[in-house]
C-alpha cells in the first residue's frame, strides 16, 4: 500500500511539473521576438512591386529624356469619345519615345464659350513648377509616325503638326495642333491671348507672339510620311460643329495683336483637379471655370438673340448671295 501510495505521488509531482515547464515554454515563445526570417515574405513581395513599379515606368529614368518633364495640356469640353482614344495613343506614344510625361486635361465647366488659349495659360499657371515644356495639344488629332519627336525643344518651340504634314491646315504661318514649348520661352511672350473666345486665330496671334520675341518655330524633317497618314484628325464635322459665330466687334478685335491678355491676366477658378486612368493611361482632369470681362470681350456669350450676331449673320448671307 506504501508502495501503491508513494507511485501515485510520483506521477502527480511528474504531471505537475510537466504543466509546469509546458506554461513555461509557452510564455517564453509568446514573449520571444519575430525573428527577421518570419519577414521575408513580406519584405520580397515589397520589393517585387517596387521592382514592378520601376520596370512599368523606365520612360520616367532612362535616357536623356528623363532629365526633362513634359505636361500634355489638353484643352477640353464635349470631347470624350476624342479623350477614350487621345489618352492611351499618347501615353504609348510618348512611352516608346522614353519622354516623360504627364497629361493634363483642361476642362471647361463654364457656360461661356469655348477658350482654347485661355485653357493653356490655366494649365501652364497650374503644372508649371511640375514640368520644364509642354506640349499644346489637341484632342483630336493624334500622331502616327514614331519618326515625330516630342523631345525637349532645345532651340525653341517646335510645330509638330507642320504644315506641310497636317491634313488639313497648310499656310505657312500655322503653328495649332500641336506645339511644344519650353516654359521659358513661354513665360517670355506672356503666354496666348485671352481674348479668343470661340473657334479659331489664337493660335495665329500666338504665332505673331514668337515671331516679336524672336523665337525661331522649327518644324519635323524627313518625314518618311505625307499629309494622309502622319496625323489621324478625329474631327466630325456634323458631330462636333465649330463655333464660328462672330458677335459685337469680335472680327476688329481679334484681327490685330493683343498687347493686354497673357498668361499673367487668365482669370479663372480651378473647381475640381482629379486623377483618372484609360486604358492604363494616367490621366489628370482640371475642372476650370473661367471667368470673362465683359467690357474687355462681351463675345465670351453669344445668343441668336443677341442684334450683333444677326446683323453679322445677315451681313454673311448678304455677302454669299451678293
Amino acid at each position: 500500500m506504501g508502495v501503491y501510495l508513494g507511485l501515485l505521488l510520483w506521477r502527480t509531482k511528474c504531471l505537475v511539473l510537466c504543466i509546469f515547464m509546458t506554461f513555461m515554454l509557452g510564455c517564453f515563445i509568446a514573449l520571444t521576438p519575430i525573428t527577421s526570417d518570419v519577414c521575408d515574405c513580406a519584405d520580397k513581395q515589397s520589393s517585387d512591386l517596387k521592382e514592378r513599379k520601376t520596370e512599368e515606368q523606365t520612360y520616367h529614368t532612362e535616357g536623356d529624356e528623363a532629365k526633362h518633364k513634359l505636361a500634355v495640356l489638353v484643352p477640353f469640353r464635349d470631347r470624350f469619345d476624342e479623350l477614350l482614344e487621345f489618352a492611351p495613343h499618347m501615353h504609348k506614344f510618348l512611352k516608346k519615345q522614353n519622354i516623360n510625361h504627364q497629361i493634363f486635361v483642361l476642362n471647361q465647366i463654364d457656360s461661356y464659350r469655348f477658350n482654347r488659349a485661355a485653357l493653356i495659360n490655366v494649365g501652364f499657371r497650374e503644372v508649371c513648377p511640375e514640368c520644364d515644356y509642354i506640349a499644346m495639344h489637341d484632342v483630336d488629332l493624334l500622331p502616327l509616325n514614331s519618326q515625330l519627336s516630342y523631345g525637349y525643344p532645345e532651340s525653341g518651340p517646335f510645330h509638330v503638326a507642320s504644315p506641310q504634314l497636317h491634313p488639313r491646315y497648310n499656310y505657312s504661318t500655322f503653328v495649332g495642333g500641336i506645339l511644344l514649348i519650353k516654359r521659358e520661352d513661354f513665360q517670355k511672350v506672356n503666354g496666348m491671348s485671352n481674348k479668343y473666345w470661340g473657334w479659331g486665330l489664337e493660335d495665329d496671334e500666338f504665332y505673331v507672339r514668337l515671331k516679336e520675341a524672336k523665337l525661331q518655330i522649327s518644324r519635323p524633317q524627313n518625314i518618311t510620311t505625307g499629309k494622309n497618314n502622319t496625323f489621324r484628325h478625329m474631327h466630325d464635322r456634323v458631330r462636333r460643329k465649330r463655333d464660328m459665330t462672330k458677335c459685337f466687334n469680335q472680327i476688329q478685335v481679334t484681327r490685330h495683336r493683343d498687347l493686354e491678355t497673357g498668361m499673367n491676366t487668365v482669370s479663372y477658378k480651378l473647381a475640381e483637379v482629379r486623377q483618372m486612368s484609360i486604358d492604363d493611361a494616367p490621366v489628370t482632369v482640371l475642372n476650370v471655370k473661367l471667368h470673362c470681362d465683359k467690357l474687355l470681350t462681351p463675345w465670351c456669350e453669344c445668343g441668336s438673340n443677341n442684334p450683333s450676331v444677326q446683323r453679322t449673320a445677315t451681313a454673311s448671307k448678304l455677302k454669299k448671295s451678293g
